[in-house]
């Protein structure tokens, strides 16, 4: 499969008012110039970025800076670009099978977590003032996850990747650390299987 990385970023992107805040434009482009180049070469090349790179990329918010919007979007594409591009290339190293294995045992480990009982899927925050996720948003999203995995419930990787939780303070909630890192785990098998 061929992807045209070029399709996927935008030449530039729109900037956000003077006075409101935006991603700093230099990091952006300086980034997407870096995942250009690495797409465009040979799977294993020196400083080669993967989908989680783009997944964890962050930038520094600048006043007048690139539309946050605009470039999340182009950096979810981009990142299903290197997710398939990964895929890809394992199955052409390894074969099938070795894909299913990598897919088996990170659906597994994110299965033990959803198959464990409302309130209690993650750890509480030890400080009282700790900022944390409303249970019950987290809990709904965590049944949702199980319809996809479990019954072919339609679910976007895009609805996950954008999930919003109301706040909790310290053990009325879920620790927020924990869940992101969950939920990057779970993109990370949906960017791989979709």
């Amino acid at each position: 499969m061929s992807v045209d990385i070029r399709r996927q970023i935008p030449a530039t992107f729109e900037r956000v008012e003077r006075s409101k805040f935006g991603y700093n434009a230099k990091q952006v482009d300086e980034f997407l110039q870096r995942a250009r180049k690495s797409f465009e070469s040979p799977v294993g090349a020196a400083d080669q970025i993967a989908s989680g790179d783009v997944r964890n990329v962050a930038f520094d918010p600048v006043k007048g800076g690139y539309d946050a919007h605009s470039v999340d979007a182009a950096l979810d594409r981009l990142e299903d670009a290197f997710a398939r591009r990964e895929r890809d290339d394992l199955i052409n190293q390894q074969g099938e099978e070795a894909w299913l294995r990598q897919i088996g045992k990170l659906s597994g480990i994110l299965r033990g977590r959803l198959h464990r009982p409302d309130g209690e899927r993650f750890r509480r925050p030890s400080k009282k003032r700790a900022r944390s996720y409303n249970v019950q948003d987290v809990d709904a999203l965590c049944a949702e996850l199980i319809g996809y995995l479990e019954h072919d419930q339609t679910l976007s990787v895009d609805t996950v990747r954008r999930a919003v939780f109301r706040a909790a303070k310290g053990d009325e909630g879920y620790e927020e650390a924990q869940v992101d890192a969950f939920l990057a785990r779970v993109v990370e098998l949906m960017a791989a299987i979709d």
